[in-house]
């Protein structure tokens, strides 16, 4: 009889990362077992009930091109869907959902529990099982004592890791909203030599809808026309249900907050942990903006069958009293009744610099981490490091290569490259800005970016890459038809032309150079273009794109193989930095402590600068002769020399 208790893959934790990464690895064929301390957990939304935003709807986009399921999840339970950003360039246009936070987790829960290879069990994982001989791990214990072997062990134990709540001068072990908080775990994985330190995040209170004066408030509707986060929705009819709402604090609010700031757990000195920068409580912002009149807050509805609704942006750590005092304060809020309180949570989690590029510990075989444990916050950031890490802890187990994500063709490379390259002092969330390369990593394109290696991976299917094959055969077969397609000045024409702002055409031109125009669209030129063929909108949307920003495309192309040509540069796992002449001591600090896999990423270490990356070109030059090749890495001959 076959051993039950024994697993290919192990997740410990069944949030955003923990959801995905099950999901990989089971889809990949791996025997897979997926623990939450609840089973009314998994996927929860313990802060926002939303997903997307700046930044985080390519991550969504990115993790659907690949063959995650968080976007596909997202389509079927929003609530209202916005594209954000429309008034700047397309590189930082970022799709938002507002979802209703049961469904969601009813839905995933459903996708979870009918998956074949996949058990999910309600059981805390107390110990991870290590082979000190061999560095790896071999299985984990929950807190009842039942053992179960594995292959590799993935944690995603997001902020239950030894939480802790804060309200005011109130502080007890907890994990998100009431649940337990994993307090044993963290000694197994330090025992294991797994370095730990405390973060800490906030979320906001959540009040009933009917004290709320909605008269008072600016409604802030959702789009028309829907964009699906999933690429395998883009020809559905989606439809937003609800609408949000807008505020703003005032002098009385900030007031009152200053006047009790001493009250708040994050200036009483009871917080240990460091809170994220750019998400920062309502005292924090008011304490380090003290220049701004009001702050703004969003009032969004937490689901259909509910009267809750979630106050995003007045996470705070303050007592119970103060907070209802200052939120009565706000306009549309004078009588609001507060269902659940705000708090402040601390947890544990790990140096992610400790990882390799797949989330695989450096120094532990078969140990896995992703989302929140990994130093990140945000749903999105989590789902897209747990699908990374389930697809290289089954890749490990059947003897492939790792997939690594690369920093030119992904948000998602660039969200681990920063982790395990540069690390992180506070809550890491992803950014546009965080990308030399945004312009080629559109939200509009992670499919023709990414669902090959999806494929390639396992995790789409043959059927929807066809599909994106012939999308692809469209975008190029259209580019060049309006590349060579004349279009001769006309009194209509022109008249539109002028109406937009452009000067009017003198003599024919091509297409394409109409197009290219600023405020000439592929859609304006519709009733010129008599040949134009029937194409899908996203057909469409990315001809034009490709066309109006051909130039910039290209700058940044040249800048990728740049790149490109370092990161071929491999550089050996075993080598001592502080024995290569002409390193200053810093950088060889840095490096010996990374270990980058190749002079690229050596570049992009804190610490090392473009003199230290010449001398290790040098240095790689001069020793050749002394390097051997096995799995994709460069070794020395003899290290010690």
């Amino acid at each position: 009889m076959e051993n039950e208790n024994y697993f290919d893959v192990v997740v410990v934790g069944a949030g955003h990362a923990g959801c995905e990464a099950a999901l990989a690895a089971a889809r990949l064929g791996m025997k897979t077992a997926l623990f939450t301390i609840t089973l009314d957990g998994v996927a929860n939304m313990p802060c926002n009930p939303s997903i997307g935003g700046t930044a985080k709807g390519h991550l969504v986009r990115e993790l659907d091109a690949l063959g995650g399921q968080m976007g596909k999840s997202a389509d079927k339970t929003f609530l209202q869907s916005r594209m954000l950003n429309r008034g700047k360039g397309p590189a930082v246009h970022s799709l938002r959902a507002q979802i209703d936070r049961v469904a969601y987790h009813n839905y995933m829960k459903k996708v979870i529990e009918d998956t074949e290879n996949l058990e999910l069990k309600q059981a805390e994982i107390t110990q991870i099982i290590f082979d000190d001989k061999n560095h790896c791990v071999t299985g984990a214990v929950t807190k009842l004592g039942t053992k179960y072997t594995a292959k590799a062990v993935i944690i995603c134990t997001g902020t239950y890791l030894k939480g802790t709540i804060h309200v005011g001068d109130i502080s007890y072990s907890s994990g998100p909203d009431a649940t337990l908080a994993a307090n044993e775990l963290s000694k197994s994985l330090e025992q294991a030599g797994v370095e730990l330190r405390r973060f800490k995040t906030g979320t906001p209170a959540r009040v009933h809808k009917r004290s709320i004066d909605f008269e008072k408030l600016e409604r802030q509707d959702g789009d028309e026309n829907i964009t699906p986060f999933s690429f395998d929705n883009v020809d559905s009819k989606l439809e937003n249900t609800v609408s949000c709402y807008v505020s703003y604090t005032n002098s009385d609010t900030h007031k009152l907050i200053l006047d009790n700031i001493h009250r708040s757990a994050m200036y009483s000195g009871k917080i240990e942990g460091v809170g994220p920068r750019y998400c920062p409580s309502i005292e924090d912002k008011i304490k380090r903006f003290s220049d701004k009149p009001r702050h703004q807050l969003f009032i969004e509805p937490m689901g259909v069958d509910t009267n809750e609704y979630y106050l995003q942006g007045m996470s705070t750590s303050l007592p119970e009293d103060v907070q209802l005092a200052f939120l009565r304060t706000i306009k549309g809020l004078e009588n609001v009744e507060i269902m659940r309180n705000a708090y402040a949570i601390e947890y544990d989690c790990c140096d992610p610099t400790q990882l390799n590029a797949s989330l695989e510990f450096k120094n532990i075989s078969g140990l896995f981490g992703a989302g929140q444990f990994n130093g990140t916050s945000g749903y999105e950031e989590a789902a897209a490091q747990g699908l990374v890490a389930g697809i290289n802890a089954a890749r490990k187990i059947v003897g492939k290569p790792p997939m690594i994500l690369e920093r030119s063709n992904s948000y998602i490379g660039t969200l681990i490259d920063d982790l395990v390259t540069k690390g992180c002092n506070d809550p890491y969330r992803m950014l546009t800005s965080r990308s030399e390369y945004r312009l080629l990593l559109r939200q509009d394109n992670a499919d023709i970016r990414l669902m090959k290696i999806g494929y390639e991976a396992g995790l789409v299917s043959q059927e929807r890459y066809n599909k994106l094959l012939v999308k692809i055969d469209q975008i190029e077969k259209e580019k060049k038809r309006v590349e060579h397609t004349n279009i001769a000045p006309s009194e209509q024409l022109n008249k539109r032309l002028e109406e937009i702002g452009e000067q009017p055409l003198s003599t024919g031109t091509k297409l394409a150079n109409l197009i290219r125009r600023p405020a000439v669209s592929y859609e304006f030129m519709k009733d010129f273009d008599k040949e134009r063929p029937e194409l899908p909108k996203d057909v469409q949307e990315q001809v034009e794109l490709t066309i109006k920003y051909e130039g910039y495309i290209k700058i940044q192309m040249d800048r990728v193989k740049a790149v490109e040509k370092l990161e071929k540069k491999l550089l050996p796992p075993d080598v001592d930095y502080s024995t290569i002449r002409g390193l200053r001591l810093e950088a060889a600090e840095k490096l010996n402590k990374i270990h980058p896999v190749n002079v690229g990423q050596a570049g992009r270490i804190s610490g090392v600068n473009p003199a230290d990356v010449n001398i290790l070109l040098i240095w790689l030059e001069q020793n050749k002769s002394n390097f051997f090749f096995k799995d994709g890495r460069i070794y020395l001959v003899n290290p010690e020399k």
